[in-house]
């Protein structure tokens, strides 16, 4: 039907234009939905603006500014050293506790804010996700990525302490990225599930601390797996940061921890973990703007 939109008198006539423009209807797509990469690196720049933007937040209007980064991680190896190490006396595989214990507590502190931060934020960022249009998958992805700046600052007292202790790397020390890449990818797995579940029930960001806490001594961070019986490794493997804490021991510290079918299984789940999770998102997805 013709909408009249502008009249004209002309004598007996009237000009009448046609402003019909074609329709476009949006609706939701059902069932599962494929994860689009290329949609994702054409916002990229969106990606690094939000990545930035944490950081910069963190560390804003702050006394100690970066210094942060490391003192976690420093007062943690301290109550570790002397709780575990000196009073407990756990076994360190022949290694100083102090940097036994700060090896580990380097890729769970890295964990632990990347899963924290991506599990909440996509109810921390509402207001943006119910007024424009762009991957959702940008902000976990940034939760995870913001946390590497740290990794990378609590890194330098690691040499620090390997410099102290006399300790000279091994050729095993090309392996970290891959290592910390596996840290990457169980992070953004977890946290694309509990950041999707979190939207439609909110009480997940009450369990998220308690996760963390059980999962920590779940993972070798003040113990060595070596500890773990031969018959229970495989079990044992299907928590990703037990390979991931091990490797990092084995790399840095020359420890007999290296790679073995308990990594090969960690590999495994935090590929599955990563994969569910991403098409998990995506099939709830189309609903983050109504249910936020």
């Amino acid at each position: 039907m013709a909408v009249l939109t502008e009249q004209k008198q002309a004598g007996n006539q009237v000009v009448a234009q046609d402003t019909r423009q074609p329709t476009v209807v949006i609706v939701p797509e059902k069932g599962w939905m494929p994860i689009d990469l290329r949609e994702l690196w054409a916002f990229r720049d969106l990606l690094f603006f939000m990545s930035w933007r944490d950081i910069s937040v963190r560390y804003k209007q702050t006394i100690l500014g970066v210094a942060w980064a490391i003192i976690q991680p420093f007062f943690s190896m301290v109550v570790f050293s002397l709780f575990f190490g000196r009073l407990a006396k756990v076994p360190s595989d022949g290694i100083p506790y102090p940097i036994f214990s700060y090896a580990a507590v380097l890729p769970w502190g890295y964990f632990s804010a990347a899963l924290g931060g991506a599990a909440n934020s996509l109810v921390g960022s509402s207001t943006l996700i119910s007024k424009t249009y762009f991957p959702r998958m940008t902000i976990p992805l940034a939760a995870v990525i913001t946390p590497l700046f740290d990794f990378v600052i609590a890194f330098l007292f690691l040499i620090v302490l390997m410099i102290f202790y006399r300790i000279t790397p091994t050729w095993n020390v090309i392996w970290l990225p891959f290592l910390l890449l596996l840290s990457v990818i169980t992070a953004l797995g977890v946290g694309l599930w509990l950041s999707a579940m979190n939207v439609q029930y909110r009480d997940i960001k009450y369990a998220i601390g308690f996760l963390l806490q059980l999962w920590m001594f779940a993972s070798p961070v003040v113990y060595s797996t070596t500890l773990v019986p031969t018959q229970w490794r495989i079990i044992y493997g299907l928590n990703p940061m037990a390979g991931v804490i091990s490797g990092f021991r084995w790399a840095l510290l020359g420890t007999n921890t290296g790679p073995d079918y308990m990594m090969f299984v960690s590999v495994m789940v935090a590929l599955l973990i990563l994969i569910s999770g991403a098409f998990y998102f995506r099939r709830m997805e189309k609903n983050f703007a109504d249910m936020i």
